[in-house]
């Protein structure tokens, strides 16, 4: 076996295992397709490109999105220290501008003297080299259909949901006021509210609007933390008001009172000339969203630098075809990281591509690697892809749910308690880990 690497795909999971091997001495070719080949979603041709969100969540370590970037942060994460220098103005979450972030990431993986970048589509899996597969919910079709060979099946897929983003210019500021939730930041989020008539005029719109229709030989399958509004809507009218047009936590200073419901926009960039509809994922056509957001106040009139979309998602079902290791039972020299593993978010895909990395740095050297404890934000996420999906099984995101509980404690001391054994336990594995 060649001690070089292979890994195929430049986002976030295949840059971090990249980096990880390359920081051990291990030669890696980086394979990324664009611009040769790009996708329905991608813009440009840098690395780790953002094509959903800018946000990586909370960074609170009592909050699981928090604990699993501490975690990362002890493993030297290089995705993690890019979003830190490339950071914006989010409240209590890492938000980046994702243009600076994909810039940093794409120089230094240039500039990695053990990093060979090839921009060439890769479509096959060798038994004879060590590749990590890390090309993410938007795979190539002759790549995928490599992978639906191996792993026997056709059904590994879901649709995936992006937000629309607005010229910051052309927000109704006198509509809007700055907070955030719970007075956590410095007002980072612009908030549009809405009093109970005009919600229930939106949500009444947006159950009658005109939609993209889906492939007509695909089922849709929406993960549940990433579902459509219109989607949302249609389970009830107060859905929304309870996800992402809840109120909680936030007053209106002109009134001194709580919305009924509110629209939350988040900025995209340094200097915020763009927002984010938080949430607000959707597969509406483009004039139905400008007509149907024109109803939320403060964005009567707002100009779109992007709309909101849906693209196909792949993943794998790892519990029958992954080892612990995330290695393909049937091709131990192929490794799946990131999203393909089934794993949700971008910091939980990254975490996948620093495990992969650290994984096979150690079987390169003849060293036994080791899976991190159940106990920790890394091993949870490890344990789900081995053992999840008993009634179907679908992506999932970081959650103290995937910890195992501690008996005899009670439930408003478990989760500080979880944490603290979450960060005694990912310490004796780095120990025994070594490196």
């Amino acid at each position: 076996m060649q001690k070089e690497v292979m890994v195929v795909g430049g986002g976030l999971a295949g840059c971090e295992a990249a980096w990880q091997l390359a920081e051990r001495g291990i030669q890696v070719n980086l394979y990324e397709m664009r611009p040769q080949r790009m996708t329905p979603a991608h813009k440009t041709n840098g690395l780790a490109e953002l094509v959903c969100s800018n946000s990586f969540k909370s960074q609170d370590s009592a909050n699981a999105h928090g604990l699993l970037k501490q975690e990362m942060r002890a493993l030297n994460s290089f995705i993690l220290s890019a979003a830190e220098k490339a950071k914006i103005p989010a409240g209590s979450a890492l938000a980046v501008d994702r243009e600076l972030f994909s810039k940093e990431i794409t120089e230094k993986i240039k500039d990695h003297p053990s990093i060979r970048l090839i921009r060439q589509e890769v479509s096959t899996l060798s038994a004879d080299c060590y590749q990590i597969i890390a090309t993410g919910p938007l795979t190539a079709p002759a790549l995928e259909q490599v992978l639906i060979q191996v792993i026997g099946s056709q059904d590994c897929y879901f649709y995936d949901a992006i937000s629309p983003i607005v010229d910051a210019a052309s927000i109704n500021y006198e509509s809007v006021f700055k907070a955030s939730r719970y007075q956590q930041g410095a007002g980072d989020y612009l908030n549009c509210p809405l009093n109970e008539e005009q919600y229930q005029n939106f949500i009444k719109t947006l159950l009658s609007s005109d939609q993209y229709p889906l492939h007509t030989f695909e089922e849709p399958r929406y993960f549940e933390g990433c579902l459509p509004i219109e989607e949302m809507a249609r389970r009830g009218e107060q859905s929304l008001a309870f996800g992402p047009m809840k109120p909680v936590g936030l007053v209106d200073p002109r009134t001194q009172r709580r919305p009924y419901a509110v629209v939350q926009l988040r900025a995209e960039n340094h200097p915020a000339t763009m927002y984010n509809l938080v949430g607000f994922q959707t597969r509406m056509r483009h004039g139905e969203q400008k007509r149907i957001f024109s109803m939320i106040p403060g964005l009567e009139r707002a100009e779109y630098f992007r709309y909101g979309g849906i693209h196909r998602n792949t993943y794998i079902h790892s519990p029958k075809h992954l080892t612990p290791f995330l290695q393909l039972k049937k091709i131990p020299s192929v490794f799946i990281a990131g999203q393909l593993t089934g794993v949700e978010g971008y910091m939980e895909s990254t975490a996948m591509g620093l495990l992969t990395g650290l994984y096979l740095s150690k079987l390169i050297r003849n060293q036994p690697p080791e899976v991190p404890p159940a106990t920790t934000a890394l091993g949870g996420l490890t344990r789900y892809l081995q053992e999840g999906g008993k009634n179907g099984f679908q992506p999932m995101n970081i959650n103290f749910g995937l910890l195992p509980p501690l008996p005899d404690v009670p439930k408003h001391s478990q989760r500080q308690l979880l944490i603290k054994r979450a960060q005694q336990d990912l310490y004796e594995w780095k120990e025994r880990m070594g490196d």
